[in-house]
Parts: structure tokens; C-alpha cells; sequence
């Protein structure tokens, strides 16, 4: 027997049929091949579908959100990460780069390497490593030592390691043994034999003086040596193991700070600043 059907007469705006025939499409809630405005309205009633503002995710939630996954997946929380991915691809108003980006990243498989890592430095376990850097060249580490370390936002993996082949010309023979990686970049790991490297990475005792509004604003780091005020001047000597990262921060200080040693480590320093004022159109001596 056929089931009894209630008819509903609505009074509606113009143009109001045709967005509900589109929230309909979108819901794939079709007569046929065209979308059921009765059926999206019995679905609404049936609760099946839920109605009310959407969550709407502005530029600032999207970067948040970002950085959050990147976190989480550098800490190896590698199932929340995905879920703030899909809520990124799903509910972020998202620019095209952005979106593959993140549509790339969230189709990766992916690995708890920080986990791993941490176990082995744990019980100071020697290992292999597989990582595939920024020009996609697979690299092959024999590791002694490592240690996270958080660099601009987000978790690194450095580490002290046998190989030198993959470092053709350096500033820093001092540094030669030493890796900074991104976890998201790691392909294998697996334990080895062989004796941990107690000493840890190697360094570079770098002498910095900083000066003006820095005097007082500068936050001490955890492989500051000294660090102390003379007269106008704070003066601070700290282990460097990744001068890439120094010279970023210094730059970042503009004329507030200032490298007075090593020659090799203040040369870098002094190239970068040569590179951008020929990008500038400075012209120096």
C-alpha cells in the first residue's frame, strides 16, 4: 500500500528554489538527475543533515592550523595532524598553491619518526638513516648522535653523523659531521652497532655583542655559554653547532647585533648582507 505523503506549500523569495536546488546537488540529494528540493527538506527534518552557521576558517586560523599540523607531525602525533588536515581541506577558504600543499602532504604516508627517534637517543642506540632532502636526493646518514632541537617554529632532528661525501665546499670543516633534518623528510630508520658519539655535536663558540633596545630584550638561549652586560654592551658567547640558523638570527637583528667571532662564522654574515645590498642596488666598497 502505498505510504501517504503530506503536501507543503512554501512562500519563498525569488532566486531561494534555486539555492536550495544547489545545497541539494551539493548534498546529493537528487530526483532522478536533478536536485529534490523535497527530499533536502525531509533530510533537514530527519536530522540527516545538519543546518546553521557553517564553521568558516579565516587567514589567521588557516596559518594556525598549519603550524599546528607541522607540529604534530614533527612530535609524531601523526593522526591528529590528519585530522587538522582535513578540517583544513574541508572548511579552509584556501588559495590553489596552499591547498596542494597540504592535499600533497595529507596523502603522504606517514610515520611516527619522532618517536622513533627519541627512543634511540633514549638508550643512546647508533642508526641508520634514510632522508630524502628539499632537491629530492636520497641521502643515507650512519648516525652516532642526535638530539631535537626547535628552530623557527617547528621540531629538527640534528645529528652527528660518519658520512662528509654529501658536503662538497664548506665554511665550516669544524662542522663537517653534522646534520640539521627535517623529520618530515625521513624515509627508514633502523638500529645499528657500534658506539654512541658521547661528545655530541660539534660547535663553534661564537662571540656576539648586542647592542641598544637588545641590551635588555634579549632572551637567553639554552647553549649560551656567558652571557653578560658591559657597559652599553651584551656580551654573549654561545654553542653553535648549525650556523644556518645564526645567521638568520642575526640578520633578523639588523644593526642591534653583531658577530665579532669566529672569522669564518662573521665572513658568512658579512656575504649575506654583500648579497642583499647588490639586490638593493647599495653599493659597497
Amino acid at each position: 500500500m502505498p505510504r501517504k505523503k503530506e503536501t507543503l506549500t512554501l512562500s519563498i523569495p525569488p532566486g531561494t528554489k534555486e539555492q536550495l536546488e544547489a545545497i541539494a546537488r551539493r548534498l546529493n540529494i537528487l530526483w532522478g538527475k536533478e536536485p529534490s528540493v523535497s527530499g533536502l527538506i525531509v533530510a533537514i527534518a530527519q536530522q540527516q543533515v545538519e543546518v546553521g552557521q557553517s564553521l568558516k576558517l579565516n587567514s589567521t586560523h588557516v596559518a594556525a592550523l598549519q603550524q599546528a599540523t607541522k607540529v604534530l607531525i614533527d612530535s609524531g602525533y601523526i593522526g591528529e595532524a590528519h585530522t587538522l588536515l582535513s578540517l583544513l581541506l574541508e572548511q579552509g577558504n584556501l588559495e590553489n598553491p596552499v591547498r596542494q600543499s597540504l592535499q600533497q602532504l595529507a596523502s603522504q604516508p606517514s610515520e611516527a619518526w619522532r618517536i622513533r627517534v627519541d627512543q634511540h637517543i633514549n638508550h643512546q642506540q647508533p642508526f641508520r638513516l634514510l632522508y630524502y632532502n628539499a632537491q629530492e636526493q636520497e641521502l643515507e646518514f650512519t648516525v652516532r648522535y642526535a638530539e631535537i632541537s626547535f628552530e623557527e617554529k617547528r621540531f629538527y632532528l640534528e645529528i652527528w653523523c660518519e658520512e662528509t661525501e654529501d658536503i662538497k665546499n664548506t665554511s665550516f670543516p669544524e662542522l663537517i659531521h653534522n646534520r640539521c633534518l627535517r623529520l618530515d623528510r625521513i624515509k627508514a630508520i633502523e638500529p645499528i652497532e657500534g658506539q654512541w658519539h658521547s661528545e655530541g655535536l660539534d660547535h663553534l663558540k661564537v662571540y656576539l655583542h648586542f647592542y641598544r633596545g637588545m641590551v635588555k630584550a634579549y632572551e637567553p638561549r639554552a647553549k649560551d655559554i656567558s652571557n653578560e652586560v658591559v657597559g652599553e654592551v651584551r656580551q654573549v658567547i654561545r654553542r653553535v653547532s648549525n650556523p644556518f640558523w645564526l645567521e638568520r638570527e642575526v640578520l633578523r637583528y639588523g644593526g642591534d647585533c653583531v658577530v665579532m667571532s669566529p672569522e669564518n662564522v662573521r665572513e658568512r654574515v658579512k656575504q649575506k648582507l654583500r648579497t642583499l645590498c647588490h639586490l638593493y642596488d647599495i653599493e659597497t666598497r
